[in-house]
């Protein structure tokens, strides 16, 4: 985002100033395209350029940090500028200008006044300063100015724009229709903790996937993702899963039943049969890997393994596809976390003691005889 300020000297106002040059920059805003800035024929232009404290490029936001906005105007990096503003009976901020068209306003502003701007360097309080002798010059002179303030390039904070990651679509395995959809936002393998990022190979190409070997009926699907020249060699990845009912819940519910590894003749298993949810859902989990730090679902078939996995993101669906989307996520997260456990039983502990604390205070009895001194003397018996 750029600025340009404008201000006419307060003796513009008591002048007969003729016509005014329109100054043209294009816009990256639709309805900016051309934006007027009036420029008093015959007046001055002063151009200030990268003027900011630390050297950075200019942007609204320095005028935060370093104007002295919060009662402290002493400290102000711009209080030559800012009095000039104050001053001024008129002022105009275009936001949202292109970068590119900083580099033409030079030139414009010398073919329409006939005059070479002035360009200021980046540190903040030598450009406050060469600013206050300008302005005050010009109003010794009784001279009408127009003051545009400008930045040369974007800041760097601006610059800098975080590349959001790519999303892709999911691996679809069909015969006649959609059958097995899977889904990761990173998969990634290693063999003798050396790892490889499947991501791009899996999920960004898949008309180059090789599918060969993947099977699906009613009970049981089989998706297969073979890589070539994979660690040296071909290495083969196996999802094989079962659709079963179960008269308890009275519904079909899919397990992973293991994930198998292919490669030089060997077989490497993992068993994942925690990756498991009702057969009309997918299953979706935040890491589905083999590595104790996140979560250990996949548990290797033989200790120690040579090979580790991990998905980030993971989701998968292998029966009741319709269509390219998942349906709806049964999630590997349980409903009570730890900390809600933790909550629960401190909560119980706590209504404990204040239930047996009640408990004893409604339990206390006051004597209904008292010792009168007239009297004889109450003779308490003493219950062993």
């Amino acid at each position: 985002r750029y600025e340009i300020l404008t201000s006419l000297s307060p003796s513009t106002k008591t002048r007969q100033g003729g016509a005014l040059l329109p100054l043209l920059c294009k816009g990256s805003h639709p309805d900016r395209t051309d934006a007027a800035l009036p420029v008093a024929a015959g007046a001055q232009a002063l151009l200030v350029s990268d003027f900011c404290p630390g050297g950075r490029a200019l942007s609204i936001e320095d005028f935060t940090a370093y104007g002295g906005v919060f009662g402290n105007k002493q400290d102000s990096a711009f209080s030559n500028l800012e009095n000039a503003l104050d001053l001024a009976p008129s002022s105009l901020v275009l936001p949202a200008v292109d970068w590119y068209a900083v580099s033409t306003l030079t030139t414009y502003l010398q073919e329409k006044l006939g005059a070479s701007p002035l360009h200021l360097g980046s540190d903040g309080a030598e450009g406050n300063e060469v600013i206050g002798q300008v302005l005050s010059m010009l109003k010794s002179e009784d001279v009408p100015y127009t003051a545009a303030l400008t930045a040369v390039r974007p800041p760097r904070l601006l610059q800098r724009q975080s590349a959001s990651p790519m999303i892709f679509s999911p691996v679809s395995y069909n015969d006649t229709a959609p059958r097995i959809l899977f889904w990761a936002q990173n998969f990634s393998v290693a063999y003798r903790d050396h790892w490889k990022d499947l991501t791009s190979l899996t999920f960004g190409d898949q008309d180059r996937l090789n599918l060969t070997g993947s099977f699906w009926n009613d009970s049981v699907a089989r998706l297969v993702l073979t890589y070539e020249q994979l660690f040296g060699t071909t290495v083969t990845f196996r999802f094989i899963l079962a659709n079963r009912f179960y008269p308890v819940s009275a519904r079909h519910w899919f397990t992973l039943e293991r994930l198998e590894i292919h490669s030089n003749g060997s077989v490497a298993y993992f068993n994942a049969s925690q990756v498991t949810g009702p057969s009309i859902y997918s299953f979706h989990c935040e890491y589905v890997s083999s590595l104790n730090q996140n979560g250990n679902l996949l548990v290797p078939g033989t200790q120690p393994s040579l090979w580790q996995m991990t998905f980030q993101d993971f989701q998968i669906q292998a029966f009741n596809v319709t269509g390219e989307q998942f349906s709806y996520a049964s999630d590997c997260a349980g409903f009570f976390s730890p900390g809600i456990w933790m909550g629960l039983l401190t909560s119980l502990f706590m209504l404990f003691i204040f239930t047996y604390g009640l408990h004893m205070i409604l339990s206390l009895k006051t004597m209904d005889r008292f010792d009168d001194h007239k009297g004889p003397t109450i003779a308490l018996t003493q219950i062993v």
